[in-house]
């Protein structure tokens, strides 16, 4: 007999879920476990309200509204209209299609990567999907977690499937202890700093070794959500001892034999000694010290010892141009020391750090003392209700209170900035969110990353600040990630009247009839390049957040490259590319004369899983992006719009960036991969594409309708899965049950005429 080959994590996640394998070497990957939130499933279930078809697994799935709730004191009224009607519109959803919600009403509402895992949605060995990049957090339990598009996310609803190709397995392999006042936060933003923000592009990273062994799960969870900030798909942990005490008693883990069962299967979940991965970074964690983000990229960090860098400082000329970029945004001087910049306004949450472990960590900083009088303004918001009651009943709120802090209700808050907790024009603000991106927490404002225990101490002096001089010789409050009591979950009880938009009447039900941009097959496209000269160009930047309140999928072109196209005052900057003759619209018209755009530098589209990118640029008349790298879950959702992401040689791009700017008009050739001349007809450059993803486009398929051809092959998948795992299935519908979800009669009073899980209250 054959000796089998050794395998990573990842190989044996992904392979114990392949429902169905496709002649071009894509696969139908089964889905355990889907999350739901309002920005990013308006247009998938209408999508699948146009097709007529239904949710295939409501059980699996678990929505929450999170992202442009509001966070002040209940009741929670939404005032903007149009995140009004989102989350009216999910609420509306998930009742038509049987799927548990926590809505605004219900006491365990919260950040959706906070509460899968708090409830025991999510668990080790299951494939775990959402609308939201940060999916990745879940893959600190050891499983495949990643985030999709909203085209995805109807796929997911109809077939229970998403299709794809086999990543590249990586791992970051860490050892060393981290020094007292350093937490995984640091870890994960020096990582980021020493591998870049595309080292994981079409990968999974594993994060392995003693250091890692020896953290919490919430802070395995911090590290594992920034996974897809250094460009990985997905972040992954095996599951250990720390795992499963963290698991056990929560209200959708199995009990009893299935728990054992579980267990069992789990303890199999490693990388096996010979497995061979792709590429792997090897880290001194005695090297980390607390880390601050100086630019717009994660990856622009230093210590808080140290000072901003010159554009000199890189060799790497787009670094060095990237560098040039964020200093100019950020309004700072090479050679400043970090402890001499000034700080408006404080932000502790997002679903990187608003557990308990954090909340417990800042306020050990903040424990009698004060924010400086000059911080206009300091944020807590936890990541779910059962995390805010747990820190009120150990008194976190009062500390922070004391100490000039906001309490809030929670949400994803300023973290996308998506409701009214939102940076002013050029006010700068430590974070312990993800993302530095520009504009990315208020038009203008400025970001700066950071630990929990750093922004507490940067509320404490106004600037940015070493914590470690506030921790003395006690260590940080324990981050044990246990829930000491579970929540009690109120039996027979009407949900409380919070006047939220959920009782405030029916979401409009005439615009969000299915309205798919992609129409026909792919050939060729001819006509204008415009030149975009930048690297690392995020969909936030593509699509600021604040375009993103919408059900439908057209009307965006007004917010492509909103940033650039206008200043923070409003006026017009000529400078831009698109603003520019030839590109910019004719007279009258608001869809520009490119039809393709060229940037010229790297990791086109990374950040966000927001599909709304895509749709921007379709809306505006683009249909080609030519990149010599792209974000993968943007370059996922682009097929599936009918957008070609082409992959150029870096060598090609001073040409082609010539011909863009001398105005002339080329053609890009799908089938042959050829990029031409239009007025010769002579070949200039040749681009590289995936091979299925172009054969849909051609084609100008129906994806999930051919999912669905394959519908006996998931069915005999789920069942040997049911035979295999039994536990996995029962746990979600015992555990149901016992969260007490309510039971809406037509009338809206409790009753039993339905089994419909509508809303935890």
């Amino acid at each position: 007999m054959a000796a089998t080959k050794p395998r990573t994590l990842y190989d044996k996640l992904f392979e114990e879920h392949v429902a169905a394998e496709q002649d071009n070497g894509a696969v139908l990957l089964y889905i355990d476990r889907h999350l739901v939130h309002e920005v990013s499933s308006p247009q998938a279930f209408a999508g699948l309200k146009a097709q007529d078809r239904p949710v295939r697994r409501p059980e699996l799935t678990l929505a929450t509204c999170d992202h442009n709730v509001p966070t002040t004191p209940r009741p929670r009224v939404m005032k903007v209209a149009q995140a009004k009607l989102q989350v009216e519109t999910l609420a509306r959803n998930v009742k038509i299609h049987n799927i548990p919600y926590l809505g605004l009403n219900s006491t365990s509402q919260g950040i959706v990567h906070v509460i899968g895992p708090e409830l025991g949605f999510t668990l080790p060995g299951t494939t775990v999907v959402c609308g939201d990049s940060h999916t990745s957090t879940h893959g600190a339990f050891g499983c495949l977690a990643f985030g999709i598009g909203t085209s995805e996310v109807e796929h997911v609803l109809a077939t229970q499937t998403v299709v794809t190709t086999r990543w590249k397995s990586m791992r970051v392999w860490v050892t060393g202890e981290l020094a007292h006042g350093v937490g995984s936060k640091d870890l994960m933003l020096y990582i980021i700093g020493q591998i870049g923000t595309a080292a994981g592009t079409g990968a999974a990273i594993e994060f392995a070794g003693p250091t890692i062994e020896s953290l919490t799960m919430e802070a395995r969870m911090s590290l594992c959500n920034m996974a897809i900030e250094a460009g990985a798909r997905a972040g992954l942990i095996a599951p250990d001892e720390t795992t499963f005490a963290y698991l056990q008693g929560r209200p959708l883990v199995p009990e009893n034999e299935g728990w054992e069962q579980a267990t069992a299967y789990w303890r199999t979940l490693q990388s096996d000694p010979d497995a061979v991965f792709d590429r792997q970074w090897n880290i001194d964690a005695t090297n980390v010290a607390p880390i601050v983000s100086w630019g717009t990229s994660p990856e622009q960090v230093t210590p808080i010892t140290g000072i901003v860098p010159s554009p000199e400082d890189f060799q790497d000329p787009s670094k060095a141009d990237s560098c040039r970029q964020a200093l100019k945004y950020m309004g700072l001087e090479p050679g400043t020391k970090m402890t001499d910049i000034t700080i408006d306004k404080i932000f502790i949450g997002s679903c990187t750090n608003s557990r308990l472990s954090d909340l417990r960590a800042a306020a050990s900083i903040l424990l009698g003392r004060h924010i400086a009088p000059t911080i206009k303004a300091a944020y807590v918001v936890p990541g779910s209700g059962v995390v805010k009651k747990q820190a009120e009943a150990e008194g976190l709120d009062k500390i922070f209170t004391a100490a000039g802090f906001e309490w809030r209700e929670a949400g994803c808050s300023m973290c996308v900035g998506l409701n009214e907790d939102q940076l002013d024009a050029y006010e700068r603000s430590a974070s312990t969110s993800n993302r530095n991106f520009e504009n990315r927490q208020g038009t203008a404002g400025r970001t700066h990353l950071m630990s929990p225990v750093m922004a507490a101490a940067a509320a404490i002096d106004g600037r940015l600040s070493d914590a470690r001089k506030y921790l003395g010789g006690a260590a940080v409050a324990p981050e044990t990630g246990i829930l000491q009591e579970l929540p009690t979950y109120p039996q027979n009880v009407e949900p409380e009247d919070t006047n939220t938009s959920e009782q405030q009447g029916t979401a409009d039900n005439t615009n969000d009839d299915d309205d798919t941009i992609a129409a026909g097959p792919f050939t060729s496209v001819s006509g204008l390049v415009a030149p975009l000269d930048r690297a690392n160009v995020d969909t936030d930047c593509i699509l600021p957040k604040q375009f993103c309140t919408t059900i439908v999928r057209r009307g965006l072109r007004d917010g492509l490259f909103h940033n650039l196209r206008w200043r923070p005052d409003g006026s017009v900057d000529d400078t831009f590319v698109l603003n520019r003759a030839p590109y910019a619209p004719n007279p009258g018209q608001d869809v520009g004369r490119a039809s393709i755009l060229l940037c010229t530098g790297p990791n086109f589209g990374c950040g966000s899983s927001r599909e709304h990118a895509v749709w921007a640029l379709l809306d505006y008349g683009i249909r080609v992006v030519l990149a010599t790298s792209f974000g993968d879950i943007f370059y996922g959702n682009s097929f599936k719009n009918g957008l070609l992401p082409a992959l150029v040689s870096a060598e090609d791009i001073p040409l082609l960036q010539a011909e863009a700017e001398a105005g002339h008009e080329l053609e890009v050739v799908l089938a042959t991969q050829q990029i031409r001349r239009v007025a010769t007809g002579e070949e200039i450059a040749r681009f590289e594409v995936d091979k299925g993803l172009k054969e849909m486009l051609l084609a100008g398929v129906d994806e999930i309708g051919l999912s669905l051809r394959r519908a006996e092959d998931i069915a005999r998948y789920e069942a040997a899965r049911g035979e295999a795992r039994p536990w996995l299935t029962a746990a979600v519908q015992t555990g149901w049950d016992r969260l007490n979800f309510l039971l809406r009669a037509g009338s809206g009073s409790l009753g039993c005429v339905s089994r419909i899980p509508v809303d935890l209250a």
